[in-house]
């Protein structure tokens, strides 16, 4: 090709390097950065964890300076480390929703009340995290000051970026079990744990105190409604309130707001901004198994949802289930993606007894041969086999129909329009998500059916 036309070849060359340069701008400016402080190499740093792979050697280094003998590796004591606080209050949709911003709560409250690795007497871990944290703020003030798309705003924002990952880490760290960490206490890490309860547990008392409905609350922040009639200096007020209240080095920031939030499971859950983008969190909105065609369902029903037109979640779920039964979709559209997990041996050697779709539709397609770890497109045949859709570089995706359509139909009900029951009562749930081919002699308005919220937990 080269011979016949070098010029497409020198197109395809420089494409090539133009899409890694445009990678490595998003994704390798923090290992760059981290690359200019820890003695380690940028392509190590590029897919080193930041607890070993970065504080360990920031820590030994600081030792070595100091002519100080590093501290042993340590067995556990057999300690039970606690978690984090986790807060579910309420679960359905809520209106003019807030989240308010805990930044790094964890190192915030290593700062505060000075908790470190007994084992640390240099105070070297301690003295990191506060010289990094500094650091962070200067490189995002730095970044605000520079003009957008610069070279100097990318810069600084990759340096906020690794002083953000490492700090983050040092709670972790000091949490690993001492085999993998030189300076792990997890008695310190239980500390901390314990200090961010208090702290966080405060926070939604004194929110609550000021007239808010809690929704969920964990170390990133709290999500809270507000009274009907609030402006947005009203939500701001609120937030400022509460951060004055806390400790000096415990910043409670102003992060969002939103028009509605479905509110499904802790760390799950969809906000519909003002400017009616919609973000969705949580494997049970967002999952790289989920079939395309529930997935595209659950965005559309969701939108509907949250600006309040009921009817129209009902349609999509019409829409959906005919197209499901007429096979209008294809078949790339009901599969879903899953890992290998077995060797073709090993599936064998039990297939007697446990028939697992994956490998029956490699076998189906005569594929004997497959490597452990390997990740496939599956579906459900109308004759209970399995298909499976080739995603290999350069190959079409085969438009077939030959799906269980009725096996897809209970995937819809059952794992899909089961995200949004919380944001109904059960009746008008059964009602709106009602088979229209079985419809009840006595069939609800669905004009008649509203969205719920639903207290789960006590508030502070």
């Amino acid at each position: 090709m080269y011979g016949r036309d070098p010029a497409r070849v020198r197109r395809y060359a420089a494409a090539d390097v133009e899409e890694v340069a445009a990678l490595a701008r998003i994704l390798g400016g923090a290992a760059f950065a981290l690359a200019q402080m820890a003695p380690r190499r940028y392509e190590r740093l590029a897919d080193a964890g930041a607890a070993t792979g970065v504080i360990d050697p920031l820590l030994v280094r600081a030792y070595l300076r100091a002519g100080q003998a590093l501290p042993a590796h340590r067995p556990s004591d057999g300690t039970i480390h606690s978690g984090a606080a986790l807060h579910l209050f309420a679960t359905g949709v809520a209106y003019r929703v807030v989240k308010a911003d805990v930044a790094s709560l964890y190192p915030s409250l290593m700062r505060a009340y000075r908790i470190g690795p007994a084992r640390d007497t240099l105070g070297a871990m301690l003295a990191l995290v506060d010289r990094l944290v500094m650091l962070r703020l200067q490189a995002k003030a730095s970044a605000r000051a520079a003009a957008p798309g610069s070279a100097e705003r990318f810069g600084h924002e990759a340096m906020s970026a690794a002083m953000k990952l490492v700090v983050n880490s040092a709670y972790g760290y000091l949490a690993a079990g001492g085999e993998l960490t030189r300076f792990a206490d997890v008695h310190a890490a239980n500390e901390v744990t314990r200090r961010g309860r208090e702290t966080l547990e405060f926070m939604c008392r004194q929110l609550a105190a000021r007239g808010v409905t809690l929704l969920e609350a964990d170390t990133d922040g709290v999500y809270f409604a507000l009274p009907e009639g609030w402006v947005e200096a009203d939500e701001r007020r609120v937030v400022s309130e509460v951060a004055a209240l806390l400790p000096s080095l415990v910043h409670l920031e102003f992060e969002g707001r939103y028009r509605a939030m479905l509110s499904h499971e802790p760390k799950n859950y969809a906000l519909l901004g003002y400017d009616g983008s919609l973000v969705l969190r949580g494997v049970a909105f967002r999952s790289s198994r989920a079939e395309p065609f529930g997935e595209a369902f659950l965005r559309r029903a969701i939108r509907h949802l949250l600006t309040g037109n009921v009817s129209g979640v009902r349609e999509e779920y019409i829409a959906t289930l005919d197209a499901l039964r007429a096979r209008e979709l294809p078949a790339y559209d009901v599969s879903s993606r899953v890992r290998l997990t077995k060797s073709p041996a090993e599936y064998l050697e039990t297939r007697e007894t446990r028939r697992e779709l994956p490998y029956e539709a490699m076998l189906a397609t005569g594929r004997t041969r497959w490597s452990m770890g390997d990740k496939i497109r599956v579906y459900r045949t109308r004759t209970g086999n399995g298909g499976v859709i080739d995603e290999s570089e350069g190959a079409a995706v085969e438009d077939r129909r030959d799906y269980d359509a009725a096996h897809y139909e209970r995937v819809l009900i059952e794992t899909f329009a089961a995200r949004l029951a919380r944001a109904f009562a059960p009746d008008d749930y059964r009602a709106l998500f009602e088979d229209p081919r079985q419809m009840s002699l006595f069939a609800q308005a669905i004009s008649t059916i509203e969205p719920v919220l639903t207290s789960v937990a006590t508030s502070f």
